[in-house]
C-alpha cells in the first residue's frame, strides 16, 4: 500500500495547476491521466483580463494576473522553460461607438491598467477604426505547457496513465486500489457528469471549435488579432482561429457548421488567400454565474471537487487552485462567490 497525500484525477488546468501547490509544498500525491486531449489542451491559451464584447473586466482579474506569472515562474523553476507568450490582444473596433467606449472605460479606475487609450492601425487585415491593446494581456503556450508538466510528473512517478474507478474508491477508509490517501480532488470538467460522487453540480458543456489555418499573406508577429474570435500565430507556421461557443449541438464530432461560421469571421478581417489545415474542438464546462465550483462532499468530508472554470481555465485554474489548497491545509473559507455551496437551498434563500 503507497501512502500518498492526494490524488487527483483530471489532466486539465485545474488538474496541473492543483499539482504545483502540491508540488510546491512537497506534498506526495498521484494524478490519474486517461492520456485524452482535455478541453484545456486544446484551447487557446488565451490570458485576458478583459471581457472583449463589453470593455469591461471581472472579478479579481488584476489579482489573478499577478498569480499567474508568479505561478508560471515557479514552475518554470523545475521544467526549466518560460510558458508565458507576452503577445497582447489588439481588438479590432467595430466602428466609431466602440472607439468612444473604450476611451470612455479605459479612464475607468478598475480598466485603466488594462485599457491603452492609445489606438493602433495593422497592416494586412482589415481594421477601418483600428484597434485596441489590452495591457497585461498574454498567451500561454499550451503544448508546451502541458507536455512538460506530464513530463516531470511522470519522472517524479506522481501520473498514473488510465482511467480513474470510481467503483474502486473507499473513502471512508482512505483507500483506493493500492493506494492509502488524506484527499481525492476531482478535476475532471465534463467528465465529472459520470462521477457519483459529484455528478450533480451545476456544469453546463459549452462546446467550442477552432480551425488552424495557413495565410498566403504574413500578418503582424507578438500580437493577438481579435474581432469575433482570437487570431494569433502557432508553432508549426499555422495560425490558430477561434473559439466557438454552442450550448445546443453537444455531439463528439466536428459541427460544419461551428466551421462555417469560422471561416466566414476569418473572412471578414482577412482579405487574402488562406486554408483550413485543421479543426479541433472539446467542451468547456461552465457555469451559470460564471465562476469555478470548488467544494468538499456533504458525506466524505476527504472529496473535493475543482471545476466549472469555463473559458478563463488558466486563470481561474491558477488563482483557485491556491484557494482549494489553503482551504483543505489551512482551513480557510473559500470565497462564498466559488464555493459549491452557493448552490445549496439554504444559500440561496
Amino acid at each position: 500500500m503507497k501512502h500518498i497525500d492526494y490524488i487527483i484525477v483530471g489532466d486539465g488546468y485545474a488538474g496541473l495547476f492543483f499539482a504545483h501547490q502540491l508540488i510546491k509544498h512537497n506534498k506526495p500525491f498521484v494524478l490519474f491521466s486517461e492520456g485524452r486531449k482535455s478541453a484545456s489542451q486544446v484551447s487557446a491559451g488565451i490570458i485576458n483580463p478583459v471581457v472583449l464584447k463589453k470593455f469591461t473586466t471581472f472579478w479579481k482579474a488584476q489579482e489573478q494576473i499577478d498569480f499567474l506569472k508568479n505561478t508560471l515562474t515557479e514552475i518554470e523553476s523545475y521544467t526549466g522553460k518560460n510558458y508565458l507568450i507576452n503577445s497582447p490582444i489588439h481588438r479590432i473596433f467595430h466602428d466609431e461607438n466602440e472607439q468612444n467606449l473604450w476611451v470612455k472605460k479605459s479612464k475607468n479606475e478598475e480598466l485603466s491598467s488594462f485599457l491603452d487609450e492609445k489606438f493602433d492601425h495593422l497592416e494586412v487585415v482589415k481594421n477601418d477604426f483600428n484597434t485596441g491593446k489590452v495591457n497585461q494581456s498574454a498567451r500561454l503556450k499550451v503544448s508546451g505547457f502541458f507536455m512538460d508538466l506530464f513530463d516531470f510528473l511522470e519522472k517524479k512517478a506522481f501520473l498514473v496513465k488510465e482511467k480513474f474507478d470510481y467503483g474502486k474508491v473507499e473513502a471512508s477508509e482512505g483507500i483506493y486500489k493500492d493506494f492509502q490517501f488524506k484527499n481525492i480532488i476531482f478535476c475532471e470538467g465534463m467528465g465529472v457528469k459520470e462521477n457519483p460522487f459529484f455528478s450533480d453540480i451545476a456544469v453546463v458543456p459549452n462546446k467550442g471549435h477552432h480551425i488552424k489555418v495557413k495565410l498566403s499573406e504574413a500578418i503582424p508577429k507578438d500580437i493577438t488579432i481579435k474581432k469575433k474570435h482570437f487570431l494569433f500565430p502557432t508553432d508549426n507556421g499555422l495560425h490558430f482561429y477561434g473559439g466557438t461557443y454552442d450550448r445546443e449541438q453537444l455531439h463528439h464530432h466536428v459541427d460544419e457548421s461551428a466551421v462555417a461560421q469560422l471561416v466566414n469571421g476569418l473572412s471578414e478581417i482577412y482579405p487574402h488567400d488562406f486554408e483550413v489545415e485543421e479543426v479541433n474542438f472539446g467542451f468547456r464546462p461552465t457555469v451559470k454565474d460564471r465562476r469555478p465550483i470548488i467544494g468538499r462532499h456533504e458525506s466524505f468530508k476527504n472529496l473535493y471537487v475543482f471545476n466549472g472554470l469555463g473559458a478563463r481555465g488558466i486563470l481561474n485554474g491558477c488563482y483557485f487552485s491556491h484557494s482549494l489548497y489553503q482551504f483543505i491545509e489551512e482551513n480557510i473559507p473559500l470565497h462564498e462567490e466559488v464555493s459549491s455551496d452557493r448552490f445549496k437551498p439554504e444559500a440561496k434563500s
